[in-house]
């Protein structure tokens, strides 16, 4: 677990700014027989994928079916569809936690050709000599915010760089949100296709600095930060635009639409959301979600992986070599570096990556690239979807009805579940 852990730091400590490269198509596999299935995990990339399963099936012949899970019920779909006779034969777990439940379907990769592009091994999911897992794509969230709207309320984004700084800006527009016309955060929603931004991202903070401070006890976590914690989660709903009591029945796309619409300045969210939010992308900038821990001064975005490319080990040969053709095709040729580079605007942790256009992941090197120290991505080690549902649960319940006997459900249902969680998912 401790190794594991190391090398998720470590990969997304070792983000750097992806160089642009030529690249030449991969050969073809000789008498190609088989069939890919992949089971995507990303709705939002859902179109490109389609787009890049047809061009390669015109270009080889060789059927690739891409079936996208809703958001929030990828393990599901994925229990159902393993289930199947024609199961996927490309899935994804999230890290060492999603690996264990998934490992007797995972095919080794190591010696195959898309393993050989993966530019180190801090980007693979290794244990006992055999890599089960190789993340496709590097991604950092914080908080997005409306450097229009901000400036309208007299602030710029360079001057937040404290969770105290944030805590002031947003409580002032709150004070004048009549007189601007817009609220400080969007909502906060807590369905389905919202909630893991707060159970999951958010609570990545308090972890990792616990982690850093306190070290790593595998099956144990102290709740050191859970205080900065209900501190984040407070500015988020109190400032917001709905109620608090409206947040159970608010969804992604509500906070995406307030955005657009002008009329929330700050979004917690990642790269991956500056498709939906190109209409104002030129208005837009990614600060980073301080909690108020740290050097703050000098904390970076969110920046890691927990998206790893698995081979069904129990599909036929064929398709497995099918399935790996296709991946070495997809980070190797011009239209798979394409696709994932540009169309999906992916950092993908293969040796011929293209630099992305992605105005956040722009934003990101260029914090790297001035000393900003970015903050892992931990939630990898979180024990499981079912302890994330716990925390979203109390936070959902604690946001209707703000007392500290709410908050404290919060905090047993992150500490002990864990412990819990902890010991039933290790036996």
């Amino acid at each position: 677990m401790k190794k594991l852990l190391a090398m998720l730091l470590a990969g997304a400590m070792a983000l750097s700014m992806v160089a642009c490269g030529s690249s030449e198509p991969a050969p073809e596999a000789e008498g190609e027989t088989g069939s890919v299935y992949y089971l995507n995990f990303k709705p939002e990339q859902d179109a490109q994928w389609q787009a890049l399963a047809a061009a390669y099936t015109e270009e080889t012949g060789v059927p690739v079916t891409v079936v996208t899970a809703a958001s929030g019920e990828y393990e599901t779909t994925l229990m159902a569809e393993m289930g199947k006779d024609e199961a996927p034969t490309l899935f994804q777990v999230n890290g060492p936690v999603g690996l264990a439940n998934w490992k007797d379907y995972c095919y080794d990769l190591a010696g195959s050709d898309v393993y050989a592009q993966l530019k180190g091994d801090d980007f693979a999911l290794i244990e006992d000599g055999k890599v089960y897992g190789l993340a496709y794509v590097v991604e950092t969230y914080g908080i997005i915010a409306n450097t229009k709207l901000l400036e309208a309320a007299g602030y710029t984004a360079e001057e937040i760089n404290s969770f105290a700084k944030l805590k002031e800006v947003a409580e002032d527009i709150t004070a004048r949100s009549e007189e601007l016309g817009f609220a400080a955060f969007s909502s906060a929603g807590m369905d389905g296709s919202s909630d893991w931004r707060f159970k999951t991202h958010l609570a990545n903070l308090p972890l990792t600095f616990e982690y850093a401070t306190e070290g790593i006890t595998p099956g144990t976590i102290k709740g050191t930060y859970l205080d900065n914690y209900r501190d984040i989660w407070n500015l988020y709903i109190n400032n917001a635009t709905c109620d608090p009591a409206e947040l159970a029945g608010k969804t992604g796309n509500d906070a995406v639409a307030e955005m657009i619409e002008g009329k929330a300045v700050f979004y917690q969210n990642g790269t991956w959301a500056a498709g939906d939010l190109a209409a104002i992308i030129d208005d837009l900038t990614m600060i980073p979600l301080y909690i108020g821990v740290g050097d703050e001064a000098n904390q970076g975005l969110c920046t890691g992986s927990e998206n790893y490319w698995c081979v069904n080990s129990q599909a036929s040969q064929a398709d497995i070599d099918a399935t790996l053709a296709f991946l070495n095709w997809c980070v190797t040729s011009d239209t798979g570096l394409n696709g994932m580079c540009k169309e999906m605007g992916f950092v993908i942790p293969f040796a011929k990556a293209l630099e992305a256009d992605n105005k956040f992941v722009q934003e990101a090197n260029a914090m790297i690239a001035e000393g900003k120290t970015p903050v892992g991505w931990n939630f990898p080690t979180m024990p499981s979807e079912e302890w994330k549902n716990m925390v979203g649960s109390a936070l959902t319940a604690y946001a209707a009805d703000q007392t500290d006997d709410n908050w404290a459900v919060v905090v047993k249902n992150f500490v002990d579940g864990w412990a819990a969680e902890y010991a039933l998912a290790n036996g």
